[in-house]
């Protein structure tokens, strides 16, 4: 794909580019814009180094991309900002956001569309990179009787085991989320299939015996994680990194105990999760 406004620098083959060429603090322009929407199509996460912006730019790059999303566990009375959630690990933390494989707050009804991290603190001694994972590679790769059998299922996403167990968190009136999705989606604008299962949400497929439900999401989870559908990337700071949810999923390290690491994510809605047959 050939681009004029923007630099793209493949990671791997598979999964991620950087992107050079662009100040997201300014207003952009339609085809800037357009470029990058394409380059995040094809490449399911893009990265962008030494950018300066406050919260509002922050929110307004990523409300370019649709309308914000508010994390069902945004509480907080003492922060202007309910759309940025806070990414903090220290000495304190017992767990860390992301520390497991995940396709983020799949648990929703609807979705998010994607994520915007922007990282500020990192820890001293290297550590704290994040992986992804390419979903489409994870579905196509795939024996036809295991496809088969995966389109006819669905799975439940749910958000207490994650909030309110590891975290133990309140939920707002009405509980966590809690939905049932697609195991492999559709993607809205690809059109490309893709596996739609992640070991921090998904607690079981609907219809199966819990040891038939146990062992084939296993196997997809083992799958989806192999190491040739990923790249990793290592943050610097006021590096943004921006992956799409609904065909990549992400896992944050979290090998930099006692350390900091500080960031702030802006995240866009999506839509239901869909199979087109």
């Amino acid at each position: 794909m050939g681009y004029q406004t923007i630099q793209v620098r493949k990671l791997t083959p598979v999964i991620g580019a950087e992107i050079a060429g662009v100040d997201l603090s300014q207003p952009l322009g339609n085809q800037a814009f357009q470029e990058i929407h394409d380059a995040l199509m094809e490449n399911l996460v893009i990265f962008f180094h030494d950018q300066e912006l406050t919260h509002d730019q922050h929110k307004a790059f990523g409300r370019l991309f649709g309308e914000l999303h508010l994390h069902p566990t945004s509480t907080r009375k003492d922060w202007d900002h309910p759309e940025i959630l806070i990414i903090k690990a220290d000495e304190n933390s017992k767990h860390v956001a992301g520390e497991e494989w995940h396709s983020d707050v799949s648990c929703d009804p609807e979705p998010p569309m994607g994520s915007i991290l922007y990282m500020k603190e990192l820890p001293p001694d290297g550590g704290g990179n994040t992986l992804f994972a390419n979903m489409y590679r994870a579905w196509d790769t795939l024996s036809p009787a295991i496809q088969r059998l995966c389109e006819g299922l669905t799975a439940v996403h749910d958000g207490a085991q994650v909030y309110g167990g590891r975290f133990g968190q309140t939920p707002k009136e009405g509980g966590f989320p809690r939905n049932e999705h697609p195991v492999v989606r559709t993607h809205p604008v690809t059109g490309r299939k893709a596996l739609y299962v992640n070991r921090n949400f998904t607690t079981r497929i609907a219809g199966l015996k819990k040891h038939e439900s146990d062992a084939l999401l296993e196997m997809l989870y083992r799958h989806s994680e192999t190491p040739e559908f990923q790249c990793r990337f290592a943050w610097r700071p006021n590096s943004i990194a921006f992956w799409d949810n609904r065909a990549a999923m992400h896992h944050a390290m979290w090998d930099y105990f006692p350390h900091r690491r500080l960031g702030y994510r802006v995240t866009v809605k999506g839509d239901k999760p869909f199979l087109r047959a």
